[in-house]
C-alpha cells in the first residue's frame, strides 16, 4: 500500500495514499480500536451538509474566497451524497466529544478540495482542513448540530411514513373486522365479548398517539448548536453566523431548521435527542404490545388460541414439517428490547455531560439512528408481512366466544350479581353450559338466557332510557 505524509500538530504519520483522511484521522484509527460500531450513512450526510452551508455563511460574510468555497462544495456534495463514505472509518468509540469525527469530515473535504483544484494531498493548501472547512465552528457545535440533522432528516424520511403505513394496515383491518364477535381476554383469563374490529382499533390509537408524540418531539430537535462553537460563547466565530448556518442547513434539507436560542444549553446537554428516544421508547412499547397480542391470538394453531391466521412466509422448524411461526411478530418484539436499551443509553448519556460540553456524544448519535432505523425497517416489515394478511379464524373465534363462561355478565341486570356469579360457577364445577347452569338453578328459562344474553349486543354500553 502505497503511503504520504501528513502532518499535525503531533508531528508526522504515515497515510494511506488513495485515502482523503489525513492525520488526525489516522491518529484516530491506531488509538481507538475498540468494536466495529461506525457512524451510519445519515449521520455521514448530515456533517457534509455542516460543512457545505458554514462554507456557504463564511463566504457570504467574506472569509472564505469563492474558489475554495465551491471546491468546499462541491467535496461537501460527494460527501452528501456517498461517493466518499470509505474514507469515513473511525468507530464510534472514541473522544466523547467526537473530535477526530469532525476533523475527519475536515481533513476528507480538504483534501478532495485540493485534489479538485489541482493541489496536492496533504499539503492543507490552497484548503486547509482547520482554517478554510472548520471555520466559525468547533466539534462541540458541529457533532450535536449533526445528530440533530440526521435524527431529523431519518424521521421524516423514513419512521413517519413507516408509522402512517402501518396505521392504515391496522385501520383496514379493524373496519373488516367490525362485525367479528370475540371473547375478550383480561388478565389473560376470559372475559366480556368485544368485536375483533373493535381490538384491532385499539392497535390503530395506540400508533396514532405514537405518531404525535414523534411529530412533537421533532421541534426542540430543529435547534442548532451551530454558532456556539468551543463552549456556547461563539469564540473565533462572527456575530450572526449560526443563525445564518442554520438557515442555510434548513435550505439544504427543506426542514425548518432554527438556531438555539441559548448556545451553553445547546453544547452542554442533548435533551431534544433524549426527548425524541423517549418518544421512540414509547412507540416501541406499543407496537411491542401489539405484536406480542398478535402472536398470542395466532397460537396454535390447533392448541393455542388461534383466532387469527398469519401469513406463512417462511417454513417455521428445522425439524418439525409444516411448521409456520410468527416471525415477523418475533422480529418486531425483538428490535423492540433493542429500542428501549438504546433509549437507557441515550437518557444516562444525556445526563451525563459535565459544565460546558456533554462528552457522550459518539454513543447517543450511533444508538438514536440505530433507534430510528430499527423502528422505521421493522414497521415496513411488520406491515407487509403480517398486518396485511392477518386473516380471522372465525371458526375458532365463535367456539372461544360461546365456551367462555363471562358471558354471564350480561345476566347482572336481570338476575344480579351474586346469582349471575353461582351460575358461572355451577357452569365451569359441571363442566356444562351458562344455559344449561341457570335453567337448572331454575333463574331463567332457556328463552329469557337467549333473549338476554347476546354477545353481538355485549359489546357498547346501554342506551340510556330517554335515548
Amino acid at each position: 500500500m502505497k503511503m504520504r505524509t501528513e502532518r499535525d500538530s503531533l508531528g508526522s504519520i504515515e497515510v494511506p495514499n488513495k485515502k482523503y483522511y489525513g492525520a488526525q484521522t489516522q491518529r484516530s484509527l491506531e488509538n481507538f480500536k475498540i468494536g466495529s460500531e461506525i457512524f451510519p450513512r445519515e449521520f455521514i450526510r448530515s456533517y457534509a451538509i455542516i460543512k457545505k452551508a458554514a462554507a456557504t455563511v463564511n463566504h457570504n460574510f467574506g472569509n472564505l474566497d469563492g474558489p475554495i468555497k465551491d471546491a468546499i462544495h462541491d467535496a461537501a456534495d460527494e460527501v452528501i451524497h456517498g461517493k466518499l463514505d470509505d474514507h469515513f472509518p473511525l468507530v464510534v468509540w472514541q473522544t466523547g466529544s467526537g473530535t477526530q469525527t469532525n476533523m475527519n469530515f475536515n481533513e476528507v473535504i480538504a483534501n478532495r478540495a485540493i485534489e479538485l483544484m489541482g493541489g496536492v494531498l496533504g499539503s492543507k493548501d490552497p484548503v486547509h482542513p482547520n482554517d478554510h472547512v472548520n471555520m466559525s465552528q468547533s466539534t462541540n457545535d458541529t457533532f450535536p448540530t449533526a445528530i440533530n440533522i440526521a435524527s431529523v432528516e431519518s424521521v421524516t424520511k423514513n419512521l413517519i411514513p413507516s408509522l402512517k403505513n402501518l396505521i392504515i394496515a391496522l385501520n383496514e383491518k379493524a373496519n373488516e373486522f367490525d362485525t367479528i364477535i370475540k371473547l375478550g381476554r383480561t388478565h389473560l383469563q376470559d372475559a366480556t365479548p368485544l368485536s375483533l374490529g373493535q381490538e384491532f382499533s385499539g392497535y390503530v390509537s395506540a400508533m396514532e398517539h405514537g405518531l404525535v408524540r414523534i411529530e412533537n418531539s421533532l421541534d426542540h430537535c430543529y435547534e442548532l448548536a451551530m454558532g456556539g462553537t468551543a463552549v456556547g460563547t461563539g469564540i473565533n466565530s462572527v456575530s450572526g453566523f449560526g443563525e445564518k448556518a442554520a438557515n442555510e442547513i434548513s435550505n439544504l434539507t427543506g426542514l425548518p431548521f432554527r438556531t438555539a436560542e441559548n448556545k451553553f444549553e445547546a453544547l452542554g446537554g442533548q435533551d431534544s435527542i433524549v426527548q425524541l428516544s423517549g418518544s421512540l421508547k414509547v412507540v416501541a412499547g406499543s407496537i411491542f404490545k401489539i405484536a406480542n397480542d398478535i402472536r398470542w391470538l395466532a397460537s396454535g394453531p390447533r392448541s393455542g388460541i388461534g383466532e387469527l391466521e398469519l401469513p406463512a412466509n417462511e417454513p417455521g422448524s428445522s425439524i418439525m414439517p409444516g411448521k409456520v411461526n410468527p416471525t415477523q411478530c418475533e422480529a418486531m418484539t425483538m428490535l423492540c428490547t433493542q429500542i428501549i436499551g438504546n433509549d437507557t443509553t441515550i437518557m444516562m448519556a444525556g445526563a451525563s455531560g459535565n459544565f460546558e460540553l456533554n462528552v457522550y456524544r459518539p454513543v447517543i448519535a450511533y444508538n438514536i439512528l440505530q433507534s430510528i432505523q430499527l423502528l422505521s425497517d421493522g414497521i415496513n416489515s411488520f406491515t407487509k408481512h403480517a398486518i396485511k394478511g392477518i386473516k380471522p379464524n372465525k371458526e375458532r373465534i365463535s367456539q372461544n366466544l360461546y365456551n367462555s363462561l363471562m358471558l354471564v355478565t350480561a345476566l347482572n341486570p336481570h338476575i344480579g350479581y351474586d346469582k349471575a356469579s353461582e351460575v358461572a360457577k355451577k357452569a365451569y364445577k359441571d363442566k356444562t353450559t351458562l344455559r344449561a347452569s341457570i335453567i337448572e338453578l331454575g333463574y331463567l328459562t332457556g328463552e329469557e338466557f337467549d333473549k338476554y344474553v347476546r354477545p353481538e349486543e355485549m359489546i357498547y354500553p346501554k342506551k340510556r332510557k330517554n335515548d
